[in-house]
């Protein structure tokens, strides 16, 4: 016998009454009388087994790897909860192919296991249907990729793992040279320099799913090793290249989700995006907007009389009220972005209510009123900071969001923030690059480059989904004169940056064409379209919060002959 002839998902009318063979684990184990049933699980489905005849069924027991021979039937009583749920095998042979030991924990949908205990035991996690449904969705994502760069003449092309460190804004994964002791290949944070290079070699449309590394701290949506989907082009501008990005999703959207997505897609200035939303990647499925409370800085309260930028959340009563509790629990949240203090008001039959009232004037209270035009509470503060107050309260917005269940389930909203700054100051007041310092700065910005950097914008966009950036990029500089502008402006001296990039700089001294592109994160597109909000959900072999696997427990030690042979010495 065959292991298999069929995959339970394919077992449709056509095959009533043959005789099929699927494989797969022993969901679980029933008797009913003189009858045995088995619950048969593989990687697209589980169908029941039944036998009259107890003979024809082997000492089976859950997470036991069987082949089954048998007759495909209409079942009497169909089960709903099952895809194959009307139909069942009654059953000719049956093999045990291997036995399994009791199993940490249920191998079922709904499992109640911690997630470090799935982790651990992944393997076992990746049986559940609902885990496989996470990763044929990033399959389809790879898919529909390939097909649509393909149709379009895009060439993909492989760049290095191992390489020179160059700095993108997080710290470096390093691979000591065994040959060349003391010195370290960096994993790449991302292809850029080597993708640009490939415009000045003429490649001219390139795209490559690229494994990318970053020693940085992480969360629900950030691993330290990801997939970008990764594309560069020449001889196109900002509008032709966003243009094929969206036709890309419209492709996502319709063979995933079953939706068509209407272009073009809208798009909002990334200064827009923080006044409106508080945030560079908005959630806009829904209309919680931030409110400019400029006219606050002439109340009576002193300590508003040192802050320069104003902004609230009003809440209207007819999604309801937050306790006091809740209130403090905003606050800490306000504190994260050194927003000191979180204040709040009620309004509500055309008075405003809270100790903070009796600092309004009657002006005040009247342009206030005016503005909310109905009843409810309104959440603000201060600050010296524009970007401080604006992150501080979209994060309050979206904590609102989650506790008034403002989102709908199943819904999609997808945008361009555009127009980003060119530059940023550090904590010293220092310039440095908002993305990176081969970002190319908006034509009719440049004059003011040297008199005033941070009113420069720059031909930047990132697409957002659902609040998760789903990808960005940028137009780059192709003009040695004016990468030596940007970093002279950013403190690099000709001296550094030839250290630096020289190998990356001395390509653009024969001929680079205009170029630009965009990089795609694999595994948040996974997440979003695949329904959850956990990352580590839709990579198959994933690392916990502390960059560990537990399954592995990679991270190891090496041993002192490997140290030794690498040139390396370990210091405590």
């Amino acid at each position: 016998m065959s292991y298999r002839s069929i995959y339970i998902e394919d077992l449709n009318e056509s095959y009533l009454g043959k005789e099929v063979v699927v494989a797969g684990w022993i969901q679980n184990y029933r008797k009913l009388g003189a009858i045995e049933f088995l619950d048969l699980r593989d990687r697209t489905g589980i169908i029941q087994l039944s036998a009259k005849d107890a003979t024809k069924i082997p000492d089976a027991r859950n997470e036991y790897v069987v082949s089954c021979r048998g007759i495909l039937q209409k079942k009497e009583v169909p089960n709903p909860k099952l895809p194959k749920g009307d139909y069942e095998i009654e059953i000719l042979e049956m093999n045990i192919l291997s036995k399994a030991d009791p199993t940490p924990f249920p191998v079922k949908e709904n499992t109640e296991a911690l997630e470090e205990t799935r982790l651990k035991y992944r393997y076992l996690d990746l049986r559940r249907q609902k885990m496989v449904n996470y990763l044929k969705v990033r399959a389809k994502i790879v898919q529909i990729t390939h097909q649509y760069f393909d149709s379009l003449k895009f060439l993909e092309v492989e760049t290095p793992i191992l390489n020179l460190a160059t700095p993108e804004g997080a710290r470096d994964y390093l691979v000591p040279s065994r040959l060349h002791h003391g010195s370290f290949y960096a994993l790449p944070q991302s292809p850029q320099l080597f993708k640009q290079l490939l415009m000045v070699g003429g490649i001219d449309r390139y795209y490559q799913i690229a494994k990318c590394f970053r020693d940085e701290d992480l969360r629900s949506d950030r691993q330290p090793e990801f997939t970008q989907i990764d594309v560069e082009m020449s001889f196109l501008n900002q509008e032709e290249i966003l243009t094929i990005a969206e036709g890309l999703f419209k492709q996502y959207f319709d063979k995933i989700l079953g939706i068509d997505l209407k272009l073009p897609l809208r798009r909002i200035s990334y200064w827009d995006a923080l006044d409106t939303y508080g945030s560079d990647k908005p959630d806009t499925r829904f209309s919680l907007h931030l409110e400019n409370l400029s006219h606050f800085k002439n109340c009576f309260f002193e300590p508003f009389h040192e802050k320069t930028y104003f902004r609230g959340i009003f809440l209207p009563k007819t999604i309801g009220s937050v306790s006091r509790k809740k209130i403090d629990e905003l606050s800490l949240e306000a504190k994260k972005f050194h927003l000191d203090t979180l204040y709040s008001l009620k309004i509500e039959n055309g008075q405003i209510e809270g100790s903070f009232a009796k600092f309004l004037q009657d002006e005040l209270k009247t342009e206030l009123l005016a503005m909310v035009q109905e009843d409810g509470q309104l959440f603000f503060g201060a600050s010296l900071e524009r970007r401080d107050i604006d992150f501080a309260f979209g994060a309050i917005r979206l904590l609102l969001a989650k506790e008034f269940a403002l989102i709908k389930p199943n819904t999609y909203d997808l945008l361009w923030v555009v127009d980003f700054p060119m530059f940023t100051k550090d904590e010293n007041g220092n310039i440095t690059a908002e993305h990176h310092p081969f970002t190319r700065p908006k034509d009719e910005d440049y004059p003011y480059l040297k008199s005033d950097p941070e009113r420069v914008l720059a031909y930047a966009y990132d697409i957002i989904l659902n609040g998760y950036e789903a990808g960005g990029g940028t137009l780059r500089i192709y003009d040695p004169k004016m990468q030596e502008e940007i970093f002279e402006l950013l403190g690099l001296s000709k001296e550094e940056a030839q250290a630096r990039f020289g190998w990356f700089l001395e390509a653009f001294r024969y001929g680079a064409p205009p170029h630009g592109g965009f990089a795609l994160g694999l595994d948040r597109l996974a997440m979003v379209f695949g329904g959850t909000d956990n990352i580590r959900d839709v990579i198959a072999f994933p690392k916990n919060l502390q960059a560990i696997d537990p399954m592995s427990l990679a991270p190891g030690k090496a041993s002192e002959e490997a140290l030794s042979t690498l040139g390396i010495k370990i210091v405590k």
